[in-house]
């Protein structure tokens, strides 16, 4: 799928434009970016199968900047959707020089692909029916839905052993599979990244029959998965990003995103330590 037909953004970058990706893109004037087609209001395909959502907004702004950097006013920019079982291996291997969408950033992670300054903070939450009680003991013995392959998963699993928990762990290869089996009651709960829940929670109009419970089990700082090892793009796209936060655009592209939401004390503080500009 190529596209960049998202709107412009009106800011003025300073990008540096020096390296192998860099130098690629260039030569090409083609920059590909991979984004998760499930993952909404974060990143997801709308119904023409365009990329739409926070991520992908951002890394419109990204691309703008690199392209300006390098005087590449043709720049074609094409939107990949990519799944959660090779998103990062796709980065490392070339395939797309950049991934955007619901990536937490972990130590692990890093020994694929490097990361952006974080681009978003979020945090594991869970989509309960209302008859179920809202504890995590309230899960022992019940059939817990999550999305195969992501860090949602990994935290799940070493809460349940924490707290000596016995339930049944069913893994989704997609969000809506998810969303249709608790719908269904084929599962008891179902656990995912707090903004997909609650995008889910009131576009679906479940509020008569889930609850969402507000405590949440992690904080998760989410960047733009890069190669490893490039340094000079990596600069590229935190400047980028920096002139963004800096500019008020972050902030104008969370309201797009999340209309009528206003962003947590972590996203606000996301705001406030963003590198420093020169």
């Amino acid at each position: 799928m190529r596209l960049f037909a998202l709107p412009l953004l009106a800011l003025l970058f300073a990008t540096p434009a020096s390296a192998q990706t860099l130098e690629r893109i260039k030569d090409t004037s083609q920059m590909n970016i991979g984004y998760r087609a499930d993952a909404a209001p974060l990143s997801f395909a709308q119904a023409d199968g365009q990329p739409a959502g926070y991520s992908p907004l951002v890394c419109v702004g990204v691309a703008q900047a690199i392209a300006k950097s390098l005087q590449l006013p043709d720049l074609k920019v094409s939107f990949i959707p990519i799944d959660t079982d090779d998103r990062f291996e796709k980065v490392a291997s070339g395939d797309i020089d950049m991934l955007c969408g619901a990536a937490t950033i972990t130590l692990e992670r890093r020994q694929t692909v490097d990361f952006s300054v974080p681009i978003y903070v979020d945090g594991t939450s869970v989509l309960l029916p209302k008859t179920m009680g809202s504890n995590f003991e309230d899960l022992a013995g019940k059939k817990i839905g999550v999305r195969s392959n992501t860090t949602t998963l990994t935290v799940l699993e070493a809460s349940l052993k924490q707290a000596n928990i016995e339930a049944e762990v069913v893994k989704f290869t997609d969000h809506n599979a998810g969303f249709d089996a608790i719908k269904a009651t084929e599962i008891d709960a179902y656990f995912a990244d707090q903004s997909i829940l609650m995008y889910e929670f009131f576009t679906q109009k479940l509020q008569e029959q889930f609850q969402q419970p507000s405590p949440i089990l992690t904080l998760e700082k989410q960047g733009l998965a890069l190669p490893r090892g490039d340094a000079d793009f990596r600069l590229a796209v935190d400047t980028a990003l920096s002139e963004m936060f800096n500019n008020g655009a972050m902030e104008q592209l969370f309201k797009q995103a999340f209309p009528g939401v206003k962003p947590g004390q972590a996203v606000q503080a996301m705001y406030l330590m963003s590198p420093t500009l020169p």
